[in-house]
């Protein structure tokens, strides 16, 4: 296990091979270790971490640091410390709102991101997401194989007063339009079949400035770097191939990709 320690608070975070750096957010069931598997593959061309949010995992727990912009900080000062440039962000519901916050306050320092089921809106979320346990909503959104409990194991340790402050920090403010116009190349993955989280409609995946872009895996639900991996590898790969500063719209010119585009 590697740790580090940040004004004093203890984070957690592993890291696979070398190159560009990509950073992993992990949701709101869960910690680092669903990200093994893409982690390694991406550890082909990038060096690879995945942390643990405060109130996460093996970080430290501290219900002064668990707002959205505190996680964020949190990113900020992990890169700093461990001398990490320019970062491609990838983040799972909860990890992708720390992942728009961080960008919000921190844009130059972010090249991509993709936003796994992420909600854009705080009515997007169902309402067992917002009141039950971690380890409730694992049993829920997976298909319980031994693999994904193995995967979601650490959503034991998940401080529910940690879920609280991030719903009541993403309930109040309108994250997105903070971050729309600012040209960061995002794309948007959802499971269509995500209890979890409603798909943002037509109307919106139309809106979406040139920089952004929606895809929708069918077959897939909440957690599709667990449950379909392959799949999941496969996006991931083809979204960090593209050259810096190219629209994630370019994906849709594949063909193993055209079928899965709203």
């Amino acid at each position: 296990m590697s740790a580090i320690i940040l004004d004093g608070s203890m984070v957690h975070y592993e890291a696979l091979g070398r190159g560009r750096p990509i950073v992993f957010l992990h949701g709101w069931a869960g910690s680092w270790r669903y990200w093994i598997n893409a982690m390694q593959v991406a550890s082909t061309s990038f060096r690879a971490y995945a942390l643990d949010l405060f109130g996460f995992g093996d970080t430290s727990r501290d219900p002064l640091r668990y707002s959205l912009e505190k996680q964020a900080e949190l990113i900020n000062r992990f890169l700093e410390e461990m001398g990490i440039g320019k970062v491609a962000l990838v983040g799972h519901d909860l990890g992708a709102l720390v992942a728009f916050t961080f960008i919000k306050h921190w844009p130059k320092s972010v090249d991509r991101v993709m936003a796994i089921n992420c909600p854009l809106e705080y009515e997007a979320l169902n309402a067992r997401m917002r009141t039950a346990p971690a380890t409730e909503l694992v049993e829920w959104l997976t298909s319980r194989t031994p693999e994904a409990l193995a995967a979601l194991s650490d959503a034991s340790k998940v401080d529910p007063k940690a879920v609280s402050a991030s719903m009541l920090g993403f309930q109040a403010n309108n994250l997105f339009e903070g971050v729309r116009n600012l040209g960061i190349p995002s794309l948007f993955v959802y499971g269509a079949n995500d209890p979890a989280v409603t798909l943002p409609t037509q109307e919106k995946t139309d809106a979406l400035p040139l920089h952004m872009h929606q895809i929708n895996l069918e077959g897939a639900g909440h957690f599709p770097m667990v449950d379909n991996s392959t799949q999941f590898n496969r996006l991931l790969t083809d979204f960090l191939a593209l050259d810096s500063g190219v629209s994630p719209r370019e994906l849709q010119l594949k063909e193993e990709w055209k079928r899965r585009v709203r």
